[in-house]
């Protein structure tokens, strides 16, 4: 069934905000709860779009989530919530309202460089951060999804209604400790080894330690732990626990830790919305010029 321009132009602002709503809280009662309004008007909202639309827009689960048509609508309704406080702010600066910025970020960028600049932008300007940890190879579904308006990503591929531009290169190398690496890799890093030796991983979706793994060994399994926190990922290494792939700017807090081979580089982007918008460009040229010294 197609969607009318007239129908999807005339959307009532109300009811698209509500289908937001219950996709971020992930139920009716806590979208009502965000809107302050009862949960029967949350459903009837969500309907009436429904209806208009001839799409259903929300998997009634638990929790709620998004059709592929819902987080287009989700998307609209976030990204004209957006323009309105960009205008806001234009027609009235003094107003004291600050404009939330949804963001994607990989770990180890929140981990080293990230967050400093962040918070030098909300001490300058009017700007909140909502902050999405996800893997770099992921965080690009967070857009498609309409959850975040931009997002540090390993995709050069724009996401459709996104904007892409390289950010940086982020180094990571095979790296444990002294007694780990002469347990384990006494002749180097070889097939037999790497498919023995017990392994880090930052979390079931990190496929950096697997895709290094199989580059070497093809097909093998080794012994993983799965630490989920950037931080605690490297330490965990430096402990002993197994070894993984440590970004560079990780590696100079840990001195004790050794390489076991040569490292690989992770390109990084910069997708965001295409939007026309102050608040998301200031945010996209103050990252581009802090990711200039990321190694």
């Amino acid at each position: 069934m197609s969607v009318s321009d007239a129908s999807f132009t005339d959307l009532p602002l109300d009811q698209l905000r509500a289908v937001a709503a219950v996709v971020e809280a992930g139920s009716f009662e806590g979208a009502a709860r965000a809107l302050r309004i009862t949960p029967s008007a949350v459903s009837q909202r969500v309907k009436a779009v429904e209806s208009r639309l001839g799409r259903v827009l929300l998997r009634r689960g638990k929790p709620v989530t998004a059709t592929g048509s819902g987080a287009a609508v989700v998307r609209l309704a976030r990204q004209v919530d957006l323009l309105q406080r960009d205008a806001r702010a234009a027609l009235q600066p003094a107003a004291g309202e600050r404009t939330s910025i949804a963001l994607a970020v990989n770990g180890d960028s929140l981990a080293t460089w990230i967050l400093p600049v962040l918070a030098r932008l909300s001490a300058a300007h009017p700007l909140v951060f909502d902050l999405h940890r996800e893997d770099q190879a992921h965080s690009a579904e967070l857009l498609r999804q309409g959850v975040v308006m931009a997002a540090v990503t390993s995709e050069a591929e724009p996401v459709q209604g996104c904007v892409v531009t390289p950010l940086a290169r982020m180094r990571y190398r095979p790296m444990a400790t002294p007694a780990f690496r002469a347990r384990w890799f006494p002749h180097g890093v070889t097939p037999a080894a790497i498919a023995a030796a017990p392994v880090v991983e930052f979390d079931r979706k990190d496929d950096l330690q697997r895709a290094y793994v199989h580059g070497i060994a093809p097909g093998a399994r080794p012994p993983q732990h799965f630490v989920p926190a950037s931080t605690e990922f490297v330490e965990a290494v430096a402990l002993g626990l197994g070894w993984g792939m440590v970004p560079a700017l990780q590696a100079l807090a840990h001195p004790d830790l050794e390489p076991l081979a040569e490292g690989v580089d992770v390109p990084l982007y910069w997708q965001q919305w295409a939007l026309d918008s102050p608040a998301l460009a200031l945010v996209a040229r103050e990252l581009a010029e802090a990711a200039r010294h990321v190694r």
